[in-house]
Order: structure tokens, then C-alpha cells, then sequence
């Protein structure tokens, strides 16, 4: 199957997609940045599907890397696939769990049925990865679980990014 991937420049919580993929923190119950964003415009159904979560099958939350879906409730999205990316630390090599993030998230994806997927830059906000980096590294990790038909299902994915700098790092990286 032919994946269309692309960057662009926008709102990740306005996309016509089938699953949104949050940039969350380990709690699952909200928080600033893309996750903030994604809670205030999905509305009450998103926070009470995590603590739903948090009070069954994650009592200790997320571990970075791990992806789980709810809701989208109030958002275009069907769906809202939560993954928690790793705090930049230039002295411990975590480029494999911001990978496993990507791939986590499509392979959830692909269990919904879901056709489109939006991702945001994972762990390059807050959490300081280094943007062109962290563009290699979600790039290489979409491409690689595409071609492994690790998600058959997803017939789009795209990268919805601000500022601009971010979207042009990953513009770069998908046209290389």
C-alpha cells in the first residue's frame, strides 16, 4: 500500500483525521503544550477516558515509548492515541523510545481500523529534544514501520507542526 506522508503548518486538535496522536506526559491527565491543547479542545470525554485508564489498566501511567487510544471526544479525530516521548538528555542516548513512540502510535492506529493519522513534533517542545534530530528520528521511524506493513491500515499520515521553524526541519527531512 502507498502511505501518503507529509508535513504541514497547523493546529494538530483541527485535523480531519481519523486519530490524533498526543504528545502527552505520563499521567495521561493533561498538561501543557500539544497535550494541553488536545485535552482543552477535546473536551471532559478525553480526561475521563485517561483517568479511566489510570484507575484500571496504567494505575502507575504511561512509560515513554507506550502508546494507548480513547476518545477524541469534542475533537474531529474518531480517536486520540497518547504516547509519552523522552526528556532530552544529551548524556543518554533515548532516540530508541522517541522512535518506539512513532511506532507505537501507527501500530495503535492500525488496530482501530484507523486510515489517518496526525502527529505532532514528539518530545520537541517541552521536553527540548533538538528539533532537526528530532525530525530524523520521527521521519525515519514512520517510514521504517510503513515499509515493515506494521500499520496496513493507515493510508495517511501527517505531521501537523508549529512554529515554522519545526515544520521546515520536518519538510527538510521528508523530502531527503
Amino acid at each position: 500500500m502507498v502511505v501518503d506522508l507529509k508535513a504541514v503548518r497547523g493546529d494538530i486538535t483541527t485535523q480531519a483525521v481519523d486519530a490524533i496522536v498526543n504528545a502527552a506526559n505520563s499521567s495521561l491527565l493533561g498538561g501543557g503544550g500539544v497535550d494541553g491543547a488536545i485535552h482543552r479542545a477535546g473536551g471532559p470525554a478525553i480526561l475521563a477516558a485517561t483517568k479511566q485508564l489510570r484507575a484500571t489498566s496504567l494505575p502507575d501511567g504511561l512509560p515513554p515509548g507506550e502508546a494507548v487510544a480513547t476518545t477524541a471526544g469534542e475533537l474531529p479525530a474518531t480517536w486520540v492515541i497518547h504516547t509519552v516521548g523522552p526528556i532530552w538528555d544529551p548524556g543518554r542516548d533515548q532516540s530508541g523510545i522517541l522512535a518506539a513512540c512513532y511506532r507505537n502510535s501507527l501500530r495503535i492506529a492500525d488496530g482501530l481500523g484507523a486510515r489517518s493519522i496526525a502527529f505532532p513534533a514528539i518530545s520537541a517542545g517541552a521536553y527540548g529534544w533538538p528539533i532537526e534530530d528530532a525530525a530524523e528520528i520521527a521521519v525515519h521511524s514512520v517510514r521504517e514501520t510503513v515499509a515493515a506493513g506494521e500499520c496496513d491500515a493507515v493510508a495517511e499520515i501527517v505531521f501537523v507542526l508549529q512554529p515554522s521553524s519545526v515544520a521546515e526541519a520536518f519538510e527538510k527531512e521528508l523530502s531527503a
